[in-house]
C-alpha cells in the first residue's frame, strides 16, 4: 500500500509539473497572459483534492461503519455470524492479506463491499439479505470478490484517483475565471468580479460529470480484476453462480445508499446510463469469467 501511495503520489507530481510546462509555454507565446497566477492555483488545487482524497481514505471504514450501520462481527456468534468470520479468514489466509473486520449490516439488498486505507485496516461487510438468502458456495465467491479489491489496493486506488479529478475540477473552473475579461484592468484581464463567479459552481458541475465518466469507466475495469481474483480464490463456477444470483434480485435496493459506497459494493441495479455505472453489467462480468475458463 506505501508503494502504490508513492508511485500514485509522484505520478500526481509529473502530472503538476507537465502542465506547469504547458502554462509556462503557453505564456511564452503570447497565448496567456504573464501575470496570471495558475500555477499556484494548479498546486493549491492538487494539494488540496489530494489530500482531502488521503483524509477520506484514512476515515473510510469508520464511515461506512456509521453510514451503515455496521455491526462487526467475530468468532463466538451465531451460525451465520461464525461462517461469515470463518470463511473471511480461510480466504484472507489464501490471498496472503491481514485478517480484515468483519461485518454485518441489516438491508434487504443482496451485496456485500470493502473498505478501508490499507489491507492492514479493512473492512469486509455484507448486507442481512445476502448472508440469508445466497447459497454458502456463492457467498463464499462474494467475499473472495471483496477480498480481490483489497488485495489489489483498489480502495486506495480509487480515492486517489478521485482525488486528483476533483483538482482537475478545481483548478479549471477557476482558471476560467482568471482569462474571462474584465473591465477595471489595462489588460482586461483578472480574477473575474463577484457576479461572474457565480460561473464556478456551474462549471464545477460540468467538469464533475465529465470527471465523472473516468471513475466509471475504472471502476468497470477493477470488477472484472476482482471477479476474475474471486474464481481463482474459489471457483469460476462460484463466481459465476453468485453473479447469476445477483441478477435475480439486483432491483432489491437499500435506501440509505451512498454514492461513496456504490462504487465499493459487489453489485449495482441496473441503469440507463452506462457510461456513468460504476459495476459493468452482470452478463459481461459472466461473459468474461467463462471466457477466461475456456
Amino acid at each position: 500500500m506505501a508503494l502504490r501511495t508513492l508511485l500514485f503520489l509522484i505520478t500526481n507530481l509529473a502530472v503538476v509539473l507537465t502542465i506547469s510546462l504547458i502554462l509556462n509555454l503557453l505564456t511564452a507565446i503570447g497565448l496567456l497572459p504573464p501575470d496570471l497566477p495558475l500555477l499556484p492555483l494548479l498546486v493549491g488545487s492538487f494539494v488540496w483534492g489530494v489530500l482531502g482524497a488521503w483524509i477520506a481514505l484514512q476515515f473510510s471504514a469508520e464511515s461506512a461503519k456509521r453510514m451503515m450501520g455496521i455491526q462487526l462481527v467475530g468468532q463466538g456468534g451465531g451460525s451465520a455470524e461464525n461462517w461469515l468470520h470463518g470463511t473471511v479468514s480461510v480466504l484472507a489466509q489464501k490471498a496472503g492479506l491481514p485478517m480484515p473486520e468483519v461485518g454485518i449490516y441489516g438491508s434487504p439488498e443482496w451485496n456485500a463491499f470493502a473498505t478501508g486505507p490499507s489491507p492492514n485496516r479493512a473492512l469486509v461487510a455484507v448486507s442481512t439479505g445476502i448472508l440469508q438468502g445466497m447459497p454458502p458456495a456463492e457467498l463464499e465467491a462474494v467475499l473472495a470478490h471483496e477480498m480481490s479489491h483489497v488485495a489489489n489496493g483498489d480502495m486506495v486506488t480509487m480515492t486517489l484517483l478521485q482525488g486528483v479529478i476533483n483538482a482537475f475540477v478545481m483548478f479549471l473552473s477557476r482558471a476560467v475565471l482568471f482569462l474571462l475579461p474584465r473591465g477595471d484592468r489595462e489588460d482586461g484581464r483578472g480574477m473575474a468580479p463577484p457576479p461572474t463567479m457565480l460561473l464556478i459552481w456551474p462549471l464545477e458541475i460540468l467538469l464533475g460529470v465529465l470527471g465523472s465518466l473516468i471513475t466509471a469507466w475504472f471502476s468497470r475495469h477493477r470488477e472484472f480484476r476482482a471477479d476474475a481474483g474471486a474464481a481463482r480464490l474459489t471457483s469460476p463456477g462460484a463466481m459465476v453462480g453468485a453473479l447469476q444470483s445477483l441478477g435475480q434480485v439486483e432491483n432489491l435496493q437499500d435506501p440509505r445508499d451512498e454514492p461513496t459506497l456504490a462504487t465499493l459494493k459487489i453489485n449495482e441495479p441496473p441503469s440507463f446510463l452506462r457510461l456513468f455505472a460504476s459495476h459493468p453489467p452482470l452478463d459481461a462480468r459472466i461473459r468474461a469469467l467463462r471466457q477466461a475458463a475456456g
